[in-house]
């Protein structure tokens, strides 16, 4: 490897690219639709995929009022759902992507600055983070919560590469999904795709699609 990376810092996405829960998220959603009989379709459901968590506000809300069920706020239909999630067993370890704490520890060993973005709230990331023994990998850890809008609005990387004291140009992110790989190429970041063929969503739009995590290290550290 090259002792001259070139990349300053690297900004992973969260759902998808360091655990693989996007699958896990779909499931839990189609249940919750069976168990309240909102009828959501599985086209819907992949529609999801890599979503801010303000836009899967407004569709929780959205599909209790299409079935039928009373009106209620966005705020009030997702804390619904999240007191009905948080009683599922879930094993955020076991879908710790395979080579993501061995490219952690490489990119910590070459001086690349490493930080999160995610679309997720605050809590979950902590929750997942603590789950895979990941707490204190990341510099700077950011949440789509804290903005109006998340991805694909590039806010959320552009403020983290602002937490950083770094330029855009000086770094690249990890994503998986459509709204995600759009966010950083709007920020102006160098954007690598984690392999994703289950949704039916293109990542076409990313500068390069690698198979697994670890796939970055060439292109960031240098080969």
């Amino acid at each position: 490897m090259s002792a001259s990376p070139r990349y300053a810092a690297v900004i992973f996405d969260m759902d998808g690219v360091i655990v693989d829960t996007e699958a896990l998220y779909l499931d839990m959603e189609r249940e919750f639709s069976r168990e309240f009989g909102l009828g959501v379709t599985d086209e819907e459901l992949r529609a999801q995929v890599g979503c801010s968590h303000q836009t899967f506000q407004a569709t929780i809300a959205s599909w209790f009022a299409r079935a039928g069920k009373p009106r209620v706020a966005p705020e009030l239909a997702v804390r619904f759902f999240d007191d009905w999630y948080a009683d599922k067993p879930k094993d955020f370890a076991a879908l710790l992507n395979p080579g993501v704490t061995e490219t952690l520890g490489a990119l910590h060993a070459a001086g690349v600055r490493v930080a999160l973005a995610s679309s997720s709230t605050l809590e979950n990331i902590e929750l997942v983070l603590g789950d895979c023994g990941l707490i204190g990998e990341f510099e700077a850890i950011v949440s789509g919560e804290q903005f109006r809008e998340s991805k694909p609005n590039p806010e959320i990387y552009l403020h983290t590469v602002e937490r950083l004291g770094l330029t855009p140009h000086a770094c690249c992110c990890v994503e998986d999904s459509v709204p995600g790989i759009a966010a950083g190429k709007a920020a102006g970041l160098t954007v690598f795709a984690r392999h994703e063929d289950r949704f039916g969503f293109s990542q076409d739009a990313a500068d390069v699609i690698v198979d697994k995590v670890s796939g970055i290290l060439p292109y960031v550290l240098g080969a």
